[in-house]
């Protein structure tokens, strides 16, 4: 299951993802994973969370965040759920296409290994592609 949540600066996407978060650790068995772009949420997140600032790895497009989120996963068959805060910004892609390719592997990835998947994505829903709208 991939969930992907949109709106422009300021709409409350990251609050709504810390709620989220929060909201797994404590329904879900799995190991709980949140990956931000920078150190921000450190103190708003629950210790509980595996939490992973993407600019100390240098995660600089799709293909490096697929790698990375198959490492994770390789290391720790018990993620039951894996967040990520404003993908374009962790991938340095904003080409929604190429996104929403991305959001397609989460998803058969998601249906393969039993995990979730929740994104972040700055912009207007307005502007989302056909294939990324079934995410929303």
């Amino acid at each position: 299951m991939v969930r992907l949540i949109m709106g422009t600066n300021g709409a409350g996407k990251t609050k709504q993802l810390i709620e989220l978060v929060h909201t797994a650790v404590d329904s879900e068995r799995g190991c709980v994973v949140c990956i931000e772009p920078s150190a921000d949420m450190t103190y708003d997140i629950s210790y509980n969370v595996r939490l992973v600032n993407a600019s100390e790895y240098q995660i600089g497009s799709l293909d490096y965040l697929r790698g990375f989120i198959c490492g994770l996963y390789a290391g720790n068959y018990d993620i039951s759920h894996v967040f990520v805060d404003n993908l374009a910004k962790i991938s340095h892609c904003k080409d929604y296409h190429a996104l929403e390719a991305f959001l397609d592997w989460l998803d058969g990835f998601s249906y393969k290994n039993s995990v979730k998947f929740t994104v972040t994505l700055n912009g207007d829903e307005e502007d989302a592609t056909d294939g990324m709208r079934k995410y929303l």
